[in-house]
């Protein structure tokens, strides 16, 4: 007992250390988890890009397309299933891609894509460049 007055019969007071590394880190994605709904902002998901080709015969522009954003440290895939068009643009919706780039014959000449936005927005044609200017720009800025 800590009563105790003899030489070495005395115990310290016992002290509790409480140490959560890793709960405040939970809790702060549990609230990031909630409040984005799934639909996680470009420079957190882990899903930005999701390229489409119309035809198989684009898949090799679209794999180069994915290479060149992996190289800018973008996450991206190319659906090169035998899906229809319309499919692959609904899973990567559901997948919650951030943009779908789609990719077809006037794309692979002009050495664009196509961005559609997770809320199936068609911005339009860019250059494969100013895609990557673009991406970076929302990186940065946190969009």
């Amino acid at each position: 007992t800590t009563d105790n007055r003899e030489k070495g019969e005395q115990f310290a007071r016992p002290v509790m250390v409480h140490r959560a590394m890793l709960g405040s880190v939970e809790r702060m994605f549990a609230v990031l988890c909630e409040h984005y709904g799934g639909k996680w902002p470009l420079w957190l998901s882990p899903r930005q890009v999701k390229l489409i080709p119309v035809h198989k015969d684009w898949n090799d522009y679209c794999e180069k397309v994915r290479d060149r954003l992996h190289d800018e440290g973008f996450y991206a895939d190319v659906d090169l299933t035998k899906a229809t068009f319309q499919k692959k643009v609904r899973n990567a919706q559901i997948e919650q891609y951030n943009f779908q780039l789609v990719v077809g014959e006037q794309e692979v000449n002009n050495g664009s894509v196509n961005i559609r936005t997770r809320e199936n927005k068609v911005e339009g044609e860019k250059k494969v460049d100013e895609l990557i200017d673009m991406l970076k720009q929302m990186k940065a800025e946190h969009k």
